[in-house]
């Protein structure tokens, strides 16, 4: 099968403080396909975010990881969307959804 991942915004600006909210979309060849969805900055040490997806089940805002309150990742097929709550100066940087198809 084959994937299709689109990203955006393509660029954003925030303040201290507030919310933001990056999302990236995924087409599947299968729709029964399932995903290893990675968030990555650059800079950081390995991804913000990792988990395994089904592409038609939607998973409701929870933090990713468990123990990270202030990152949330929801999945609503074909969009996931990666929250960072009350941005700080250290989360400045470029931000990269890879998927992959797992087979």
């Amino acid at each position: 099968g084959a994937l299709r991942v689109t990203q955006e915004p393509g660029r954003v600006q925030v303040a201290a403080g507030d919310t933001v909210a990056l999302r990236c979309r995924v087409e599947a060849a299968e729709s029964g396909a399932l995903l290893r969805m990675e968030w990555l900055r650059d800079g950081g040490p390995g991804a913000l975010c990792a988990t395994r997806l089904d592409f038609v089940t939607a998973l409701p805002p929870s933090p990713c990881p468990p123990d990270a309150p202030g990152v949330q990742l929801a999945w609503q097929p074909p969009q996931a969307t990666l929250s960072l709550l009350q941005v700080q100066g250290n989360h400045s940087g470029r931000y990269l959804c890879r998927v992959t198809l797992e087979i």
